[in-house]
């Protein structure tokens, strides 16, 4: 069984009197350590199954445990618990406190986790420096620039040491110098032994992953190793 585990898992909303199915019988399995980007256009179901497996909402029907846990099986508050303790969030937007420094911004997972102030600044300073913002701890967003802001909101996910970091578009609001920068540090921290699942609807981001996940009506369409996976296995490969 693997980090994330999904079997046959089906997500249906009510709308008024129709029934929308967004998700229809989805297996996937994303093991410790791995780099993937889940792909597909508008009204795929990629944004839903992104919700599921950060424990955002829960599936209709179908199976998924993650690092152990039968997530179908908590309540409000235990997924609460482990979207704290497992998961790192980065969104689009960002998400931060406008009239927050970048430390207090990283610090709030540890609040909710019950950490003394102490514990709470050194781990936030440490998350900080190990995204390349050392000397910008007391720079409120209105003073950082996108790509700061976003290294801010990438330091914030790691804070907790989650089991997962799971991006939404994270360049979705960036330009494309700027997304190279936040794509490189998102392969150091793969490199460095994170697990990253990656939702965009971007070709170029996606080939950063070492597989690709699409999605079409709801269904895996397609799951295979991006050009990156097969470079290093060539590279690894031991010459005869």
């Amino acid at each position: 069984m693997g980090l994330i585990d999904l079997k046959d898992i089906h997500k249906v909303y009510d709308m008024g009197a129709e029934k929308v199915r967004a998700l229809n019988g989805v297996d996937l399995t994303v093991e410790r350590g791995e780099y993937v980007a889940i792909m597909g256009s508008s009204g795929s179901g990629k944004s839903t199954l992104m919700n599921l497996v950060g424990c955002l909402d829960t599936p209709s029907s179908g199976s998924y445990v993650l690092n152990g846990v039968a997530v179908q099986e908590l309540d409000d508050s235990q997924l609460a618990g482990i979207r704290n303790k497992e998961i790192g969030f980065v969104f689009q937007t960002f998400n931060l406190l406008a009239r927050t420094d970048a430390l207090h911004n990283v610090e709030l997972p540890l609040i909710y986790a019950g950490l003394s102030r102490a514990d709470r600044r050194d781990r936030a300073r440490k998350a900080l420096e190990k995204v390349g913002l050392g000397t910008r701890m007391h720079h409120q967003p209105n003073e950082l620039s996108g790509g700061q802001r976003q290294r801010v909101a990438i330091a914030r996910a790691l804070v907790n040491d989650p089991s997962i970091l799971l991006a939404d578009e994270p360049t979705g609001n960036l330009d494309s110098a700027t997304s190279e920068e936040i794509m490189a540090l998102f392969d150091e921290l793969h490199q460095a032994g994170n697990t990253v699942v990656l939702v965009t609807h971007e070709p170029d981001i996606a080939e950063h992953a070492w597989r690709r996940v699409l999605l079409k009506d709801g269904k895996v369409i397609s799951d295979q190793p991006t050009a990156r996976a097969g470079s290093a296995a060539t590279a690894a490969a031991p010459v005869s």
